[in-house]
């Protein structure tokens, strides 16, 4: 699969945001190696924290079926802000653990788009090894 498909299915899992609140949609999809998709859409509530990140959402359900870091390609997450819309710190502390750190993060805004990586938008990350005694 491309970048470039991987984008839209990210904008077509977009669709699903339930978003009324901060009417920031979000879309996300998690590509496996074996070509599996998984997706996932930002869903709000009005206890705020009660809701979820389009990017865990997706990776949420990826790890739900079965799949492990090493089973992912890359993952793209989209909105139509004017600029790129990093993950937040929950989803980077998220991602840390559930991605590898070279896992490629394609953002894009439907104009813009931006590769990068875990490791690189996260450094010095709280990390599992961080728990050693």
């Amino acid at each position: 699969m491309t970048q470039e498909e991987l984008i839209q299915l990210a904008f077509k899992a977009r669709e699903n945001s339930y978003s009324p609140y901060s009417k920031f949609a979000v879309g996300a999809c998690l590509l496996c190696k074996d070509g599996r998709t998984f997706f996932g859409a930002n869903i709000e509530n009005c206890a705020y924290g009660s809701g979820m990140c389009a990017e865990r959402n997706a990776t949420f359900s990826a790890y739900s079926n079965g799949v492990r870091k090493d089973d992912i390609e890359a993952i793209a997450i989209v909105s139509k802000a004017q600029t790129i819309s990093y993950p937040c710190a929950a989803c980077r502390q998220v991602l840390c653990e559930l991605l590898n750190g070279d896992t490629p993060i394609i953002l894009s805004n439907g104009v813009q788009t931006v590769v990068t990586t875990i490791d690189e938008i996260t450094p010095f990350a709280f990390k599992p090894e961080d728990l050693a005694q």
